[in-house]
């Protein structure tokens, strides 16, 4: 073998060896961001989840507010009570 060809040999496998690196970083990289997105696609899962319980009671919401304004109305009941005997005290 002479010396060019032992020179292209080695440039050769140095070339593949270089590839071979750019290519394994690559891949790494990949599988990295694929895991990460795996990640945040479970976060927004459990968001998700978290909020499909948060709004399943949504329901009673009117219910409670008319329970909220009976009670309010049953205070200024008390309240205008209260004032006119506080007047008819004061006199």
């Amino acid at each position: 073998m002479s010396v060019y060809e032992r020179a292209a040999w080695r440039r050769a496998i140095m070339a593949g060896f270089i590839v071979d690196g750019a290519v394994a970083a690559l891949l790494s990289l990949l599988v990295y961001r694929v895991h990460r997105i795996d990640l945040r696609a479970a976060q927004v899962r459990d968001t998700l989840r978290a909020a499909e319980a948060t709004t399943a009671e949504a329901a009673l919401i009117p219910q409670v507010a008319d329970a909220v304004d009976a009670v309010l109305a049953e205070g200024l009941q008390h309240h205008l009570f209260l004032g006119r005997t506080l007047e008819k005290v004061k006199r």
